[in-house]
């Protein structure tokens, strides 16, 4: 279904980025039996509910204009914001993270384990210097981008 996400994802960019809002992600999935279409936005601040329903309307309404139907089967369109923990999926969510806590999880092992949370300390395309407690001692670990499997901020308790 990539393909209901591309073309879901350049008709809200023009949407979202109109109301100077950014497009942090779209999803279509299926949960049970129904399928969702998922559009995450954000702003310097945070993002309101109205705010949402807003983007909601808008896409529905640029949604149900064309013909044909570029999404044919029933789905829920959901519009919110990332929350708290805010994938990182980007460049520019990358160099925002920096000095923030985050979740990275690894296609492949490093120091024994598939998972950290830590500082990020640094990020350049090749790597990122990953700040974490590794049984009571301070280390940092150079982990290679291609074995990131997904990265998000994390709240630290």
């Amino acid at each position: 279904m990539d393909n209901v996400v591309d073309i879901v994802t350049a008709l809200a960019a023009p949407i979202v980025e109109g109301h100077q809002f950014e497009l942090v992600d779209v999803e279509f999935v299926r949960e049970g039996k129904s399928w969702y279409l998922r559009l995450y936005i954000d702003k310097p601040g945070g993002i309101t509910i109205d705010e949402c329903a807003l983007v909601s309307d808008e896409l529905s309404e640029k949604l149900d204009s064309i013909d044909p139907d570029p999404i044919p089967q029933a789905y829920f369109l959901e519009v919110s914001s990332p929350g708290a923990e805010r994938p990182l999926k980007k460049e520019s969510d990358y160099q925002r993270a920096l000095n923030h806590y985050v979740h990275v999880s690894l296609y492949q092992k490093v120091s024994g384990e598939k998972a950290f949370e830590g500082f990020l300390r640094a990020v350049d395309t090749d790597e990122l210097a990953l700040e974490v407690n590794l049984k009571g001692r301070i280390k940092t670990l150079t982990i290679p981008r291609k074995n990131v499997a997904k990265a998000r901020l994390a709240i630290k308790f």
